[in-house]
């Protein structure tokens, strides 16, 4: 068995010279009354043969329904999840209005056993944070991408 693999991208943007990042929190039933360490970067996984950095990218639009900022794309490494996937990122500079995002959706049998399917977010908000509070909400194994990119940022 091939272990899954995701690729997304940490957007971040500097405030009076300090990081925030954006998260996105995961849509749908079973996620609405969780907060923090479920929150995690804009990902998803590649299509076949499709290079990673262009599935961050594809998958960053398709869940904040807004093109991912044109910028270098910074590496930020992989790493593995609970769950075993594998998650690879960027970090890119820009900026996002939350309140105007909109996620692709996915159908669910809802309530389960019922036989009736529901439309469900991909992702119901996403949000900006500073570090420190990013650190909170983002999952266990994201953590690192935080750290990383202020490695990049020179430890801001």
């Amino acid at each position: 068995m091939t272990a899954r693999v995701s690729a997304g991208v940490l957007l971040y943007r500097l405030r009076d010279g300090r990081p925030e990042v954006l998260l996105a929190h995961p849509g749908g039933p079973f996620h609405a009354a969780r907060d923090l360490g479920d929150w995690s970067i804009p990902k998803g996984e590649p299509d076949p043969d499709e290079e990673l950095a262009v599935a961050a990218a594809r998958e960053f639009a398709e869940e904040t329904g807004t093109p991912l900022p044109t910028g270098p794309f910074r590496p930020l490494g992989s790493t593995r999840q609970k769950g075993g996937k594998l998650v690879t990122a960027w970090a890119v500079e820009g900026d996002l209005d939350p309140s105007r995002a909109r996620s692709n959706t996915f159908e669910l049998e809802w309530p389960p056993g019922s036989g009736r399917s529901r439309a469900f977010p991909e992702i119901d908000r996403v949000a900006w944070f500073a570090t420190d509070e990013a650190r909170r909400r983002i999952k266990p194994a994201q953590v690192v991408f935080i750290d990383r990119l202020e490695a990049l940022l020179g430890g801001r």
